[in-house]
């Protein structure tokens, strides 16, 4: 990107690493719900001159790099509040992280539409699962059994690293229906986000190599300085989100959550259907 780019470019992706930033701290998620739409908009917009049929997994590609270090922010912040449940972590870490390797190899050969319907219908559904007033508990406890273990995490892995989340915007839900309280929810899904973002990021990295249509300084689909300029913000904003949802009750936590998911799932929708 020249100066004259940057110029117009840089405060949006400021502004938009403070909001993800914010979110991971406040959501457990690592901002991709977020950042993803915003750069896919931005190509659409001309701000960036990205080819169409890579937008996508540029967007989702830049937007997992940038999780990495909101993730170890966030994760920290809710370390510090006592919200992360460790033994969920080791036993889920591993089926996360094979997950996100396959959906990261998955979603770099996949078309940019396939990869926005993706991300439109599962954000939406998680999103109205979230606004039930009453929650399903499907379980009084998330399963110790390795192969329950590996149907959830697995999944939630592969996803995550195809819509260019961190985790945190499947497994909040998925562990609130496991009768996991949602404050312990989001900040264990903040670990989860690291595991993810690391291995998905390393897939589009390699994936990409190559691909005309991209920005300069890309790595794989990866932009390092719009990655860069996102991250410095969230990793600032994500201990604010953090002490914003240890003030908020469980049902307003739930609610922001809802609102925000559904807000980019609709539009991603639209984009992919049009």
């Amino acid at each position: 990107m020249d100066m004259t780019t940057w110029v117009t470019v840089g405060p949006i992706l400021l502004g938009v690493g403070a909001m993800a930033g914010t979110l991971a701290g406040l959501l457990g998620v690592g901002g991709g719900i977020v950042i993803v739409p915003v750069l896919y908009w931005l190509t659409e917009a001309g701000l960036l001159d990205v080819a169409p049929d890579v937008a996508m997994h540029f967007a989702v590609a830049t937007s997992l790099c940038t999780i990495i270090p909101t993730s170890i922010s966030s994760a920290l912040a809710h370390r510090r509040k006592g919200s992360i449940d460790m033994g969920l972590v080791r036993a889920w870490a591993p089926f996360l992280v094979l997950g996100a390797i396959l959906g990261g190899g998955l979603a770099a050969q996949a078309d940019a539409r396939v990869l926005a319907l993706v991300f439109g219908v599962i954000a939406l559904i998680v999103a109205l699962s979230m606004l039930n007033p009453k929650p399903v508990t499907l379980a009084e406890a998330p399963p110790s059994a390795l192969w329950q273990r590996a149907a959830i995490a697995g999944p939630i892995g592969a996803l995550s690293a195809m819509m260019g989340i961190g985790g945190g915007t499947l497994a909040v839900p998925v562990l609130t229906l496991l009768s996991c309280p949602v404050h312990k929810a989001v900040g264990t899904a903040a670990v989860f986000g690291l595991a993810i973002s690391v291995l998905g990021s390393l897939g589009y990295a390699t994936a990409g190599s190559a691909i005309p249509g991209l920005l300069p300084f890309s790595v794989g689909y990866i932009n390092l300085p719009a990655a860069l300029a996102i991250s410095i913000a969230t990793v600032l904003f994500a201990p604010l989100g953090a002490r914003i949802a240890h003030r908020l009750v469980a049902q307003r936590l739930r609610a922001v959550f809802a609102l925000f998911l559904s807000i980019s799932a609709m539009k991603m929708l639209w984009e992919a259907l049009s």
